[in-house]
């Protein structure tokens, strides 16, 4: 396996990961890799530091790892070396689009309360504040209760690169 480092036309950064070079070369030509934040699939390698080994680094990281217990080179070799991936048709592009866009629309029109979303959900219900939109945190236990107690919460959908 191999990662990169890719910029889209945008400049967007971000990384991926191929079996090997060939395999990104495949798939870029085909138009299989495209930028999480705008599905631009104009995508080209970005510059790279190199993991660079040191010698004095050698000796700190191996005393560190002496007390990590290492695989066998049996059970090394039975491991699998898989990822989860999926090629997404067209559609399924677009929609996680709208999704991004709905997400970016929700975080630019409601104010962050934090942790604090379910007491200043209830404080705006009661009349204690002033309605307003507001996005936060609660536990799936506190967003039953304000839905139960007549207070209208939804879930904000998660971004796909968030997901990954």
């Amino acid at each position: 396996m191999i990662k990169y480092a890719l910029i889209c036309e945008a400049d967007h950064e971000f990384e991926s990961w191929f079996p090997d070079s060939a395999s990104y070369d495949k798939q870029v030509k085909r138009g299989l890799v495209a930028c999480p934040l705008c599905d631009s699939v104009k995508v080209s390698k970005a510059i790279m530091a190199p993991n660079v080994a040191r010698k004095d680094q050698d000796r700190a990281i191996a005393a560190d790892n002496d007390d990590v217990p290492t695989p066998t080179p049996a059970a090394a070799a039975s491991a699998p070396q898989v990822q989860d991936i999926a090629l997404l048709d067209e559609q399924q592009q677009q929609l996680r689009g709208m999704i991004r866009e709905l997400h970016e629309k929700i975080v630019a029109n409601t104010d962050d309360v934090g942790e604090n979303f379910p007491e200043e959900a209830r404080k705006m219900h009661d009349g204690e504040t002033p309605a307003r939109s507001i996005r936060g945190k609660a536990s799936f236990e506190e967003a039953r209760e304000l839905l139960e107690d007549g207070i209208p919460v939804l879930p904000i959908p998660d971004l796909p690169e968030e997901r990954n």
